[in-house]
């Protein structure tokens, strides 16, 4: 019932249009139980003389009272099931913004199929309770409230006689009503299983094939998918015992009352056309009664689903704006990381807490906490600095990278912007004003051109080229979108000529996640896209690890006048991308061990001197064969 509760705040918009469709409902079910009333009436009549004008009268009239009956038949599904489109398209928009405000680890700790099921087929059960259920459950409701008093005004013995095998309806309702929801919730488990198995072979198809594990994984799913349609089977064994069950006990009750009802009509203590109005409203009954099985049946599925949907929804996003929170003044680029430790314990803890109430779901994985990742962080870079940082795989640099646009929060008051922790500024200002290349690339499946200019609120039109020279950053960090065309940040990346080649240009579809692109095209992709927005601060994390020395060059050369004014970030395993950097930062294990520029790191014979001898060596040993 709680889950009801919480789901009847969708109805709030439509409750003028489901009022009206209720209403619709009445004015069709009075009508329609007008009929059997009619039909007794022309029974009698009949019976007493017979004449072309009652013989032309009475159908004439039926017809009417199921012509108008059908007209309100036809408003109430109309308003009622479209209706249920508009509150399944609203939950839609609700659950896809809930997870698009949740953090990466979020989706470390939830699996993506898991979640795509909960978005398809559980929202589709719910959708079920809006409409038909609430279609059939008031048409019930009305037939017993018209229908009833009608039944004692012909015989109130036939109507007490028809209540005897009511307890037996409702004790079957109840008990298959109960098997069906637990059938349900564990059907939808195995279905979000079957989802993610499915997104997750689809999406590492390559790996698949790689490693020539097609039959492996065609068999595992099959494991799952057998599984899954005998728990569905299991579920239409209650499904298709209750209608037959309802019509046997209702059917026990018709036996009873054709049995004491002829004998009563054949006495004369009821008249032939009132017998015929109790059998027809009986029959109207027997339908109804069925449909409330109907709805018993939905109600289970909808709120086995609903309890599902809401584990998402009441999931709160570990970084979201504080309360109070509120627009500070335009970015300048002035980044602090003040005394900054970090571990990902916090972080997973809180994450492990969202998905803690997420019941029935197989999909919750569990986050191992950690130890410090950044360790006594204590660095300033002024507006407009290029500062690079190198180290081994695991020594923190993209932890710490991410923790400037909050992809993941830092201990309040440990990274600064301009002097204000990035806790007061309102997430979409902090990001606006960040053009952020993450070290693994992701592209949509749309064009080139979409792709590139995805950052910006208004993507120009395609313009040949001929906005080529460079742009100052605008005075709110980023939004200068209209003066960046998509072929100007295309060549800043060093992608013109790629483009070029492409048979579609710059809208060339680049597939899903950039499948025909090569791992350099779609980083610098990537890079166009950050440059794109016209940033004041713009961080590259390992963004040029796929392009060759040449293209790496050019690239550099060309985001130099992109540089100039604003802050950037550069990660990288490369020295030869880093040495022109105004401060060079050398993590080891979550520590800054050396820094200062390409000559000072050099003159100081460290760990940065030690990389730039092997690069250097590897070089001379490339160069050799």
């Amino acid at each position: 019932m709680e889950q009801i509760k919480k789901f009847a705040r969708y109805f709030a918009p439509y409750k003028g249009t489901i009022l009206v469709g209720i209403l619709c409902i009445l004015v069709s079910m009075s009508f329609g139980l007008l009929i059997p009333y009619m039909v007794g009436q022309a029974v009698d009549d009949l019976n007493s003389a017979i004449t072309w004008d009652k013989i032309i009268y009475y159908p004439l009239v039926i017809l009417g009272i199921s012509l108008m009956s059908g007209i309100f038949l036809f408003l109430q599904r109309r308003l009622l099931i479209n209706t249920s489109r508009h509150v399944e398209f609203d939950m839609r928009q609700e659950f896809y913004a809930s997870l698009v405000d949740q953090p990466l680890e979020y989706f470390q700790s939830n699996r993506v199929g898991d979640l795509m099921a909960r978005a398809t087929n559980d929202l589709a059960a719910i959708r079920q309770i809006v409409g038909p259920m609430i279609l059939y459950s008031f048409q019930a409701i009305f037939a017993l409230c018209i229908a009833l008093p009608i039944l004692l005004n012909i015989s109130v013995k036939l109507t007490l006689l028809l209540l005897i095998p009511m307890p037996l309806v409702s004790l079957t309702v109840k008990f298959l009503g109960e098997r069906i929801h637990k059938r349900f919730e564990k059907i939808q488990e195995y279905f979000s299983d079957i989802t993610a198995r499915a997104q997750e072979n689809l999406t590492g198809v390559r790996v698949v094939r790689a490693y020539a594990q097609e039959d492996s994984e065609i068999e595992q799913f099959q494991v799952l998918n057998r599984e899954y349609a005998a728990q569905n089977l299991r579920l239409v064994k209650y499904s298709a015992a209750m209608r037959p069950l309802l019509f046997f006990f209702i059917g026990l009750g018709f036996v009873i009352i054709v049995a004491i009802g002829v004998p009563m009509a054949v006495r004369g203590e009821i008249t032939a056309g009132d017998f015929t109005a109790f059998i027809l409203y009986l029959q109207r009954m027997i339908w109804y009664l069925i449909a409330l099985g109907y709805v018993i049946n939905l109600y289970q599925r909808g709120t086995a689903s609903l309890k599902r949907f809401n584990a998402i929804l009441e999931a709160e996003p570990a970084i979201r704006d504080d309360e109070g929170t509120v627009e500070q003044p335009p970015i300048q680029g002035r980044i602090e990381f003040r005394d900054l430790n970090f571990s990902y314990e916090g972080s997973a803890t809180e994450s492990t807490e969202n998905t803690e109430n997420m019941e029935g779901s197989s999909s919750v994985l569990s986050v191992p906490s950690a130890a410090n990742v950044l360790t006594d962080i204590s660095l300033t870079i002024e507006p407009g600095q290029t500062v690079a940082f190198v180290g081994k795989t695991g020594s923190g640099k993209s932890t710490l990278m991410s923790l400037i646009p909050r992809l993941l929060d830092a201990p309040n008051g440990t990274v600064l912007i301009d002097g204000k922790p990035v806790r007061e500024y309102p997430l979409a200002q902090l990001r606006r004003s960040i053009g952020f290349v993450p070290q693994e690339t992701f592209l949509f499946s749309d064009t080139l051109a979409a792709n590139i200019a995805f950052g910006v609120s208004e993507p120009p039109e395609l313009a040949g080229g001929s906005n080529v020279g460079a742009n100052e950053p605008p005075p709110d960090g980023g939004g200068s979108d209209k003066k960046m065309t998509i072929e100007r940040a295309a060549d800043i990346a060093g992608l013109t000529s790629d483009v070029e080649e492409m048979p579609g240009k710059y809208e060339q579809l680049v597939g899903e996640r950039g499948i025909t692109l090569s791992g350099g095209q779609k980083q610098r992709t990537a890079i166009a896209r950050a440059v794109m927005r016209d940033p004041r601060i713009l961080i590259l994390d390992d963004s040029l690890s796929a392009v060759d020395t040449y293209t790496e060059e050019t690239i550099l050369h060309n985001l130099r006048d992109v540089r100039e004014n604003r802050t950037t970030l550069i990660v990288s395993h490369r020295v030869s991308t880093i040495r022109d950097a105004d401060v060079i930062c050398v993590l080891h294990e979550g520590r800054i061990i050396e820094r200062g520029t390409h000559q000072e790191l050099l003159r100081l014979d460290g760990d940065y001197a030690d990389l730039y001898e092997r690069q250097l060596l590897e070089e001379e040993l490339d160069a050799t064969e």
